[in-house]
């Protein structure tokens, strides 16, 4: 049984959703802070957390960073506004989706599903990828140019693998969408363009003269060797 944590300081919230996550089968825990979550999150280890933005003592964004140095547990974000910000925001530091307020606890128990799902059925099997001065590891999620680490979101770091797993090949906004996200995300394409644009600001930090992420117009983006003769 998968353990979901859910972190609201709403104990009306928290109680409907976890009733709802039991008759899914996911064993329930409950924190009501920032600094609980994170006291939960070392002790329990849970599979899933579903995190609310908006939280005494440590914030949503606060714990999902202290969160992602050292794990890479699918998060899912709660924001009572929806602001655009925040829902960058969340996914900049490594959020897997972002929910907004006010919703169903039927649209978060599939949100939550979806995200399982895509973490099951991962088909990155191979663990480290190495294209001249560019290294991938997925087993401790870091990138490095020229031996140089390029601090870089688990999201950004699926999209780099994806891309460059695939060389040459051009991938519309709506494959990486899917395969990214998932089919049931219900995000738009902009999504994609938001993460093509901070991931190359990064990678831009450290000179890479042979590869880059390009643009193809009408279509979307590949990762390009440049003078590649393979």
């Amino acid at each position: 049984m998968s353990k979901l944590l859910i972190v609201d300081d709403n104990q009306q919230i928290t109680s409907i959703l976890a009733d709802y996550a039991k008759k899914n089968h996911y064993d329930v825990l409950i924190a009501y802070d920032g600094e609980a979550a994170l006291e939960l999150f070392q002790t329990a280890q849970p599979d899933i957390i579903l995190l609310d933005v908006m939280m005494p003592k440590k914030d949503g964004f606060a714990v999902c960073r202290e969160i992602r140095q050292t794990s890479n547990v699918p998060i899912l974000m709660i924001t009572a506004r929806g602001e655009d910000f925040e829902r960058i925001m969340g996914l900049e530091i490594g959020a897997d989706d972002y929910i907004v307020k006010p919703f169903s606890p039927g649209e978060v128990m599939a949100r939550i599903k979806a995200v399982m799902r895509r973490v099951q059925q991962d088909p990155m099997n191979q663990q480290q990828l190495t294209f001249n001065d560019l290294t991938i590891n997925l087993e401790n999620y870091t990138v490095a140019i020229a031996n140089e680490p390029i601090l870089l979101t688990k999201k950004e770091i699926d999209l780099l693998w994806t891309l460059a797993s695939n060389r040459q090949k051009a991938y519309s906004r709506d494959e990486l969408l899917n395969l990214l996200w998932g089919f049931d995300y219900f995000g738009d394409t902009r999504t994609v363009d938001s993460h093509i644009k901070r991931l190359r600001s990064k990678l831009n930090q450290v000179p890479h003269p042979t590869w880059e992420i390009k643009t193809i117009w009408g279509v979307g983006y590949k990762f390009e060797v440049l003078d590649d003769e393979n």
